[in-house]
Order: C-alpha cells, then structure tokens, then sequence
C-alpha cells in the first residue's frame, strides 16, 4: 500500500526518552547541589538555575515526543504507553523544578539532614529512572528485560526508604519545631521532596508494563 510506506514510522521515541532521563538526572544532581550549597546564595541560586535549565529542555522533548506521535504511523510501543511514560517523566523535573522554587518563595533560611537525606534518595531514584529507560530498546532480550523489572524494583525500593524518612521528619518537626511559620515551610518541602520519589515510582510501573507487554 503506496499510503502506508509513505507515512513515517518508529520515530526516534527511544532516543528522546534516553534525552529526558538525561535531563531528569541533570536536574536531580543540580538540585542535591543546590540543598547541599544552601548557605551560599550564590551557589544556591546558580544550581536553582541549572534545575530550571533542566525542566526547560526536558519540556521541549515532551513537546516534541508529542508532536513525533501525531506524525508516525507505526510506534515501537503503545501509543498511551508513549504518552505516559513521557508525561510521568515529566513530572519529576516538574516537581524539582518546584521543589526549589519553594525554597525560595517561602525564604526558607536553614536545610536539615532531613532535607539532603530526602533529596540524595530522589537522586538515586532519578538515576535509576535514567538507566531503567535506557533498557527499553532491547526488551525483546531477556536478560535486558530481568534488568528493567530489577531496576524498577529498585525504585519501588527507593520510594519507601523516602516515605519512612520522611515520616520521621515529620514525627522530629511537630516534635521539635518551636516556629509556627517554619513548621509549615519545612512541611511543605518534605511534601515536595517525597512526591518526586512518588513519581519515579510512577515511572517504574509503566516500564514494568511496558515490560510484560513486550518482552
């Protein structure tokens, strides 16, 4: 059919995926930075910076993953499972992104162990949500899909280490905290910092399905 071989198909959603997870651990690493710089504003706010440089080009490639599906006419993999894997990203740098401008709009003066600790497990998270999309060519090898359902598993992991500190930070906060108006700060903030392992998580359960559909 002359319609059928002209119309684009495949498209490089793969290649685009590998590029936002780039930009999600870019993101991720420049944000640690930021809560691990916090006493120096002018480092507080170059990392800031790089955060909001990540979320910028990460929307582009959604955007143009986005564009890429109306054009092509055959996809690797499901056309939903293409939409949501890249939105479910997405969310991630967006909740870096305002994670940080939190910080700033709420004039956050002091970051606790609480915070980095809560911040190094969203990393971690963000890189294996990294290496996981970088398996997502080669399912059709078994051992290539063990090593996704492993890394998945790994995020799941991740994502309850991040809700057990988090309840101690927030048992330690209502404890502790004599200030009114930074009890509710430091609230919102483990808030923030606890969804972006939420939604690596997210991540990981449609690459778990993307696995067992296509693997």
């Amino acid at each position: 059919m002359v319609f059928g071989r002209l119309l684009p198909k495949e498209g490089n959603f793969f290649e685009l995926f590998n590029e936002h997870g780039n930009h999600i651990v870019l993101g991720a690493r420049a944000f640690l930075q930021m809560v691990q710089n916090y006493g120096d504003r002018t480092l507080r706010e170059k990392y800031a910076a790089e955060v909001d440089a990540a979320e910028r080009a990460a929307d582009k490639i959604t955007a143009e993953v986005s564009r890429l599906l109306h054009r092509t006419f055959i996809t690797p993999i499901d056309r939903e499972q293409i939409h949501e894997l890249i939105n479910a990203m997405d969310d991630i740098l967006d909740l870096l992104q305002d994670s940080s401008e939190v910080m700033s709009l709420y004039d956050v003066q002091r970051i606790g162990e609480d915070v980095t600790r809560l911040t190094e497990i969203s990393v971690r998270c963000c890189e294996r949500v990294q290496h996981a999309v970088t398996l997502l060519p080669r399912l059709s090898n078994a051992q290539v899909a063990e090593a996704a359902i492993k890394t998945c598993e790994e995020i799941d992991r991740l994502e309850s280490d991040a809700d057990r500190v988090m309840r101690g930070a927030m048992s330690r906060l209502f404890r502790e905290e004599q200030d009114t108006r930074e009890l509710i700060k430091l609230k919102a903030i483990y808030e923030h910092l606890e969804s972006i392992s939420d939604r690596c998580e997210d991540v990981a359960n449609l690459i778990e399905g993307v696995v067992l559909e296509n693997s």
